[in-house]
């Protein structure tokens, strides 16, 4: 059976309140290369084995399956989902009509075990027909955004004693407190702020940080920002919200002037927070900074600067893509100024290191 299909059946599993995530959806597709499709029953247990991991999971899943599988999901009435377009921060101008053709041609059939070694591949060494597999895994991501609690409480069953809603309901009891009410705090995203270094040295990651970007972006579009660093700092906030990958990486691109230049972390970094990151973008925010550390400026300021978003935020990270590789050390020396100020070092050289920092996101905590 066809990628797109199979993938399809993953996103009708999630509309249907499943909590389907690219891990789960990386096995099943592995798990398909192991079976013989055309056997319902053998595609039935690789799915329910790989993509259903509680038991009140399985009801919902045979309901999508039934549907999906035995020519039903039209007459059912199921939202037909698009097929995604994908781009590039620099499209190649070869006469390509890609951009107009919205036909599953796009979307190549690669094989399933194909799709989880991509997942582990460094960035930097894939060629373009595997750069653009990665954007069609990108376009699976759903990223869960990091909460906080609320100030502002709301009804609950557990919870502290909510006295006001207590009394008034005692008044539809003759006075006797039949149930009482309770009440707790809720939760609310916080804020993500993402600094993406473009200078030279990073270029082999830009495209794929910026369409990680993008899909963080378009969980929580009020929620997340993002920066582009390098002799100069740009924000690409608005252009990334865009809901179509297509028209936002390339909008995205036309607004960084310096794309591939030199790399000043410690002046941009400044720059951002005296403009944005003490007025209010970074204070309790989730920081995440992707750089490698190679600094042409002075490493003193740039340490300087770290520091002092270290105060404003509730926790900063530090993507490097070549912390990933055997053998590396922090001593470049923007990272070395700046790693004693950072909460947690991680690698971002693979769509699997990138879901581990959706992971260190979420969990962050204030130490």
């Amino acid at each position: 059976m066809a990628l797109p299909g199979l993938v399809g059946f993953t996103h009708a599993l999630a509309d249907a309140g499943l909590d389907i995530g690219t891990d789960r959806t990386a096995a099943f597709l592995t798990a398909v290369s192991e079976v013989d499709v055309a056997d319902r029953d053998q595609l039935y247990w690789a799915g329910r084995v790989t993509l259903c991991r509680e038991p009140d999971e399985i009801a919902g899943y045979d309901a999508v399956f039934a549907r999906w599988f035995h020519g039903e999901r039209q007459a059912q009435g199921a939202v037909r989902r698009s097929t995604p377009r994908f781009a590039t921060l620099t499209p190649e101008t070869s006469g390509s009509d890609t951009d107009d053709d919205d036909d599953t041609s796009v979307l190549r059939q690669i094989g399933a075990s194909d799709s989880e070694v991509l997942r582990n591949r460094d960035m930097s060494g894939l060629d373009q027909t595997e750069r653009e597999h990665l954007a069609e895994l990108f376009a699976l991501l759903r990223p869960a955004p990091p909460t906080r609690r609320s100030l502002r409480r709301r009804p609950s069953r557990r919870g502290a004693l909510d006295q006001r809603r207590t009394f008034r309901a005692m008044f539809g009891t003759g006075g006797e407190p039949v149930r009482l009410e309770r009440r707790s705090r809720s939760h609310r995203p916080r804020r993500v702020v993402l600094l993406i270094d473009v200078s030279g040295s990073m270029e082999p990651y830009s495209d794929a940080l910026l369409r990680f970007a993008h899909a963080v972006a378009r969980r929580t579009p009020g929620m997340v920002e993002a920066f582009t660093l390098g002799t100069r700092l740009t924000r690409v906030s608005r252009q990334l919200r865009q809901r179509d990958p297509a028209r936002a990486l390339p909008a995205a691109a036309n607004a960084v002037p310096d794309y591939a230049g030199g790399t000043r972390l410690g002046e941009t970094l400044r720059v951002f927070l005296d403009r944005w990151g003490q007025r209010g973008l970074a204070r309790s925010a989730i920081v995440v900074l992707f750089s490698d550390g190679w600094e042409r400026g002075d490493p003193a300021l740039l340490g300087e600067q770290v520091a002092r978003l270290r105060r404003l935020a509730h926790a900063v990270l530090w993507v490097n893509p070549h912390a990933g590789r055997d053998g590396y050390a922090p001593i470049q020396s923007g990272i070395a100024a700046a790693l004693p100020h950072v909460d947690r070092l991680l690698a971002g050289h693979s769509l699997a290191t990138l879901e581990e920092l959706l992971g260190a996101m979420r969990d962050a905590r204030r130490t």
